[in-house]
């Protein structure tokens, strides 16, 4: 099973997305393809989270520009099975959300849902409240979900096409589900 998990800047949930991620390929029978934003790119190094990710993708290819690299056209060819996305942030949650696919992450997740191909979003800010999250020194940092936030994941959620996973533990159900299919 071959599939493309995009990571967007967001710190919280990182490393719990990184363990369950690695969790899976440990398993075995999985190539995964890691297409990471350039704030992606900043916050796994922040949280000193390369080499781990690197051991566990087949290939680590990182935003140039909203097409660049092209995984848009071997996404929509089948050439994978499924589009993860985790984590989202709030900011590529309201670009989906409207329907902008000015970055990599953004468009792939709207070409993607011109096809029949499905793709799985994590967003961090889905709940009204606070979230404490972990920074990289592991000191904690307390969050307030803003409104316009989950507004954005509830349009996303009643888009046809995505599904919005609730904890990065979702994730090993759509595995699990798409190896059943295989």
């Amino acid at each position: 099973m071959k599939f493309v998990w995009a990571l967007t800047g967001a710190g919280d949930l990182m490393p719990e997305i990184v363990s369950v991620m690695e969790e899976l390929a440990g398993q075995g029978g999985l190539e995964i393809t890691a297409v990471l934003s350039r704030a992606a790119e900043q916050v796994v190094k922040w949280y000193r989270l390369k080499d781990r990710l690197e051991g566990l993708a087949a290939k680590v290819l990182v935003e140039k520009d909203a097409n660049n690299p092209f995984v848009v056209g071997p996404l929509q060819t089948g050439h994978y099975d499924f589009l993860l996305v985790a984590p989202v942030t709030a900011n590529t949650a309201a670009k989906i959300a409207h329907g902008i696919a000015d970055s990599l992450v953004s468009n792939a997740v709207a070409q993607i849902n011109k096809t029949a191909i499905p793709a799985y979003l994590l967003p961090v800010d889905q709940h009204p409240g606070t979230t404490t999250t972990v920074l990289p020194d592991g000191s904690p940092l307390s969050l307030r979900i803003r409104e316009v936030d989950i507004a954005n994941v509830e349009a996303i959620r009643r888009m046809e096409g995505l599904v919005v996973l609730s904890r990065p533990g979702d994730i090993r159900e759509v595995v699990a589900r798409h190896r059943n299919r295989a």
